[in-house]
Formats: C-alpha cells, structure tokens, sequence
C-alpha cells in the first residue's frame, strides 16, 4: 500500500525542530504541566497535551505577527 506523505506535522524549516522541541518543554513548565525528560508523553492527560500545542501555536503565531509587523513598518 503507497504512503501518504502529506502530513501537516512535517517541518519547512528542518533546522527549527531544536527550537520547537524547547519550546514545547518551556510551555509545558509555565503551564505547571511536567513534561518528561525522556520525551514520553504517555501518562499524560489529552487535555495537558492540547494545552501545551495551542499555546505553542499561539506562540508561534505572535512571533510571526511581530516579525511581520517589523518587516512592513
């Protein structure tokens, strides 16, 4: 069977994952959230995970808005 590789998770910029990987452990720790060392996140709850995402995203987003509000001023 032929692979779909249209995965919305797959990085543009391959040299970003460090970043979003500390990223994700600094969310997690202003969230009260604790991540695991390891990477294994198992034992967490589906909400725990949600909220370390949608404010990873929201992050992202704000740092977009202000790179493209600098650039266009």
């Amino acid at each position: 069977m032929a692979q779909n590789n249209n995965s919305s998770n797959d990085l543009v910029v391959r040299q970003a994952s460090g970043a979003l990987e500390q990223m994700k452990y600094e969310v997690a720790q202003e969230l009260g959230i604790s991540f695991p060392q390891d990477g294994y996140a198992g034992n967490l709850t589906s909400y725990e995970n949600g909220s370390i995402g949608g404010f990873i995203t929201k992050r992202l987003v704000t740092i977009a808005e202000q790179q493209l509000a600098g650039q266009f001023q």
